[in-house]
């Protein structure tokens, strides 16, 4: 471990015992500290084996074995919290970044609300409104965590008025980025605060955040801008089952590695309707996303030192093949839309049959923007200028991603039920992986997950999927027999065999065998098998994922 972990490491346990020591101390005054004294955590370990396998591409792994491993432990009493996260990579699972290396505690708070204030010190997430100027988060699975490390203040004077104040530095590893953040957010209902709506079926918010940023200038070529500031406005209305959402961000002028070192201004609109009555929903979205870029380090690329989050509007497959083809945002120019209903087919009718049918219907595009060159000289986009020319809501004449899919779900008899799945998706790999010479993927999707209950509190579970298309590794068949003894054991096994590849060597089956055990809150899992190379996105936020062949073993435990 390198001399700043350890140090770190000291730090947080000081932190930590300093802050038992003062709940003690206010525990024995008052004389109920077991009565009002609350600890609460959980424990996840990832552990995996790996065998070299040259023909997916599964590389040798030096330590053979590498693991992910944390823990965080919470507690609280009356108005004060505390809690810590202790990380080990030993060393990182394949397709984290290796500078998680390690062990130590990256994050640790201490927090206290009195009255209307609440008041953070330490490790905290954030988000202002839907998060295009503000959000920090977590996401394991993608090896995000971009935690600001410094104070937080929310106060409420009123009802239904919410202020937030943020200062700190974002997490980097073990680390922090060198840029400071600083924010406020101010949300106000306004049916609590103007006494002639406080009876109105009409519900009015608004909301209204600025974000800015420091960092040194320490380029030799480019005079760049040390405080960069983003403003955000935001409207949303209900009444009754309509709901109407808003919010514009703007970023001054932020040369970065993300956008080749332009001085545009950035600009993002998101907008959203939804319907819902019981038996159909309806949701509508769109969005215009302009050199919306903003990191606290102008230098990071790929995850790291994000400060906002810009929303897609694409739908998350939960499928294996569906999920083959996800859509990553693209901040430096992107035009969105989304539209998806939902109804329910009665019961006692011929299709809705004994039980009813529920169907999903959902289609998404992603394209470019409009740009154009400021002169006839300067290519768009050049290194030290203002970029391009942009006009707003305007797309361009490059798709980068289509998803049209069909969803029908049915209960067939108490103890059978059965979801078949159509999806048609465009995948413009150049844009959303960096390539310069593939083709656009033009694939079909079919999905058959069916489940039947046995006695004893047993079930069987299986799916059948299909992938069909003339471009990247071609065609693709999956299976999958998941059985259930509840509450304790699960056993699976499924095969992902790309039969249609035009190398007859690799036409591989990627096999997998799984069982688990749950008791409590404790859950046990072994697997082995082989997995293709791949990226896996959540929320248009993605990571490349290499293949690899081997044994798993997952341990979580909540108390």
């Amino acid at each position: 471990m390198m001399r700043g972990n350890r140090s770190s490491l000291l730090q947080a346990f000081l932190f930590f015992l300093a802050g038992m020591i003062l709940i003690h101390v206010q525990a024995v005054r008052a004389g109920d500290f077991l009565s009002e004294l609350r600890i609460w955590g959980n424990v996840d370990l990832e552990a995996q084996y790996y065998i070299s396998d040259t023909l997916i591409g599964a590389p040798d792994v030096s330590e053979k074995i590498l693991m992910n491993g944390f823990a965080n432990v919470n507690m609280s009493y009356r108005g004060f919290s505390m809690g810590i996260r202790y990380e080990s990579y030993q060393n990182a699972l394949l397709g984290y970044d290796p500078r998680y290396r390690g062990n130590g505690i990256p994050y640790r708070f201490a927090s206290y609300s009195q009255e209307n204030l609440e008041v953070t010190a330490g490790n905290f997430y954030e988000q202002f409104g839907s998060g295009m100027v503000l959000r920090t988060y977590e996401e394991r699975d993608l090896g995000v965590d971009n935690a600001m490390d410094g104070m937080r203040l929310v106060y409420r004077p009123a009802d239904g008025v919410t202020l937030r104040g943020v200062i700190g530095q974002q997490r980097l590893y073990f680390d922090t980025g060198p840029g400071i953040v600083r924010g406020f957010d101010a949300r106000v209902r306004l049916n609590s605060v103007l006494g002639f709506l406080e009876e109105s079926n009409n519900r009015w918010t608004i909301g209204g955040s600025v974000v800015s940023k420091y960092q040194s200038d320490q380029n030799p070529l480019y005079h760049l801008p040390e405080n960069v500031a983003a403003f955000a406005g935001r409207l949303n209305f209900g009444r009754g089952p309509v709901s109407l959402s808003a919010e514009y961000a703007h970023k001054v002028n932020d040369p970065s590695a993300e956008n080749n070192f332009i001085y545009k201004d950035g600009q993002a609109l998101h907008l959203n309707a939804s319907y819902s009555r019981r038996g159909v929903g309806l949701l509508l979205s769109a969005k215009h996303i302009d050199n919306m870029g903003f990191r606290s380090d102008r230098n990071a690329t790929g995850n790291d030192l994000n400060i906002n989050y810009l929303p897609p509007t694409t739908r998350q497959h939960l499928y294996s093949l569906s999920g083959m083809y996800p859509y990553a945002t693209q901040p430096t120019g992107e035009f969105g839309v989304m539209g998806e209903l939902n109804f329910t087919i009665p019961r006692g009718t011929p299709l809705g049959g004994q039980f009813g049918t529920s169907v999903t219907l959902n289609y998404s595009q992603a394209q470019s923007i409009h740009k154009e060159a400021i002169h006839d000289t300067i290519p768009i986009g050049a290194r030290g200028t203002d970029g391009y020319k942009s006009d707003f809501f305007r797309p361009g004449d490059e798709t980068y991603f289509r998803d049209f899919n069909v969803e029908i779900s049915r209960r067939f008899s108490r103890t059978f039920r059965a979801l078949f799945s159509y999806a048609y998706i465009f995948y413009n790999q150049n844009v959303i992986e960096g390539y310069v010479d593939r083709e656009d993927v033009k694939a079909h999707i079919f999905i058959a997950d069916m489940s039947y209950r046995l006695p004893d509190r047993r079930s069987l579970r299986w799916e059948l999927q299909h992938l069909s298309t003339a471009q990247d590794n071609q065609n693709w068949a999956m299976a999958m027999v998941e059985y259930t003894i509840a509450p304790h054991w699960f056993f699976a096994v499924s095969d992902q065999y790309n039969y249609g590849n035009d190398d007859k060597d690799l036409r591989i089956h990627y096999y997998s065998v799984s069982a688990g055990y749950s008791r409590g809150g404790n859950r046990f899992s072994l697997s082995y098998g082989k997995q293709r190379e791949g990226i896996v996105c959540v929320g248009g936020v993605c990571r490349q994922v290499p293949a690899s062949n081997g044994f798993t073993l997952r341990v979580t435990s909540s108390f």
